[in-house]
């Protein structure tokens, strides 16, 4: 009989969970592996359908036919639904265009660009392809657009409808800012496609009334969604955060650090109308960290964000001029709050009618 290891001897158990981990990652890399060349085969049978005419020459049951011929010659093969074939064509037809036009404002080769969106696009699910082909049928570009967020962000696809249902194509990017003058050119435009207008604050849950420091423990008491909201790479470093400036001290409303921009960027959350002397408070605070929290070689100049419940354009983008520093301004939005039933709640024309009525004769 053979002698037992000693299962509390810590060399072995480490070993233990390290080989577990090793092979979870192999049956990830595996499974990725296997979604990468589902999701080729798909893009080439999308293109051989288009270039054959294939469900034209071969008449309205063409995709039912050729998922039954494809089945008896591959009984183990899985993804061969009449329904995931019909699909195919719709795949190759939407981001071919994707191709066409990134080939059109750069100089690569059109082999050079179907390798670059090939990376992207056979990466995610073919759930999250079929969600966004139902949803954007003809608009290449956007669905371009959340095939690069959750590529880059390894959204699952309910965070994918999540992003959908908050129009986050409209709002990426959108926040008035002054990064084209404040900040260098490699820098400005990742800065300003991290950031968005409005925010969604809806998961907060907030539908009353409420004050700043309620929004902000409302905000810090759902950090992830928070930080999802904000974008790719932001870290959160502290609320009201204490900086010693001169003889006072000055707090700042959230901190953050984004590791894309290698920043910290300072968040004022604001739940009144914008006013000018907002941006001289949030200017002031990104100078105080480029003093005293910014190091020399590895910190890039901290940014300010702004997010208030209402601004005026004109005065927000008069106030962003007046400033040396690198400010955006954007606004928030709750979710709207409508009751359940509806029906009989509005009052109808006749209604309205009556009460005036009512009201005369008094």
């Amino acid at each position: 009989m053979s002698k037992s290891i000693n299962i509390l001897d810590k060399d072995y158990v480490q070993w233990i969970k390290e080989l577990s981990s090793r092979y979870r990652r192999s049956q990830i890399k595996a499974a990725v592996k296997v979604n990468q060349e589902m999701l080729q085969f798909y893009w080439e049978l999308g293109r051989d359908i288009v270039e054959r005419d294939a469900d034209n020459r071969y008449g309205s049951k063409f995709y039912a036919s050729l998922s039954h011929d494809l089945k008896a010659l591959l009984p183990d093969a899985s993804g061969l639904s009449e329904r995931n074939l019909y699909y195919t064509k719709k795949f190759y037809c939407l981001y071919i265009q994707v191709v066409e036009n990134l080939q059109q404002v750069a100089a690569n080769s059109k082999e050079q660009i179907l390798q670059h969106v090939a990376a992207k696009l056979f990466i995610l699910p073919w759930g999250h392809h079929m969600l966004l082909i139902d949803k954007f049928p003809n608009q290449p570009e956007k669905a371009w657009f959340y095939i690069c967020e959750a590529a880059n962000n390894g959204w699952s696809r309910n965070v994918l409808l999540n992003f959908l249902d908050t129009g986050l194509y409209e709002r990426q990017g959108k926040a008035l800012t002054n990064f084209k003058q404040t900040l260098p050119d490699e820098t400005s435009d990742l800065a300003q496609e991290l950031t968005k207008d409005p925010y969604d604050f809806a998961f907060t849950g907030i539908r009353e009334r409420y004050n700043e420091r309620l929004l902000k423990d409302k905000l810090l008491g759902n950090i992830t969604q928070f930080l999802v909201e904000l974008g790719t790479g932001f870290a959160y470093v502290g609320k009201e955060y204490r900086l010693q400036v001169g003889e006072r001290e000055q707090f700042i409303d959230l901190l953050f650090y984004n590791l894309n921009l290698s920043c910290y960027v300072v968040v004022e959350v604001k739940i009144g109308k914008f006013e000018f002397a907002d941006v001289g408070q949030l200017g002031g605070y990104v100078v105080s960290c480029n003093h005293i929290l910014r190091k020399e070689g590895r910190d890039n100049p901290t940014i300010g964000l702004l997010i208030c419940k209402e601004k005026d354009r004109i005065q927000a983008q008069y106030a962003l001029e007046s400033s040396s520093q690198p400010l955006g301004i954007s606004e928030y939005e709750l979710e709207k709050f409508y009751p359940e039933k509806v029906e009989g709640t509005i009052p109808t024309i006749e209604e309205i009618e009556k009460k005036l009525k009512d009201i005369e004769h008094r």
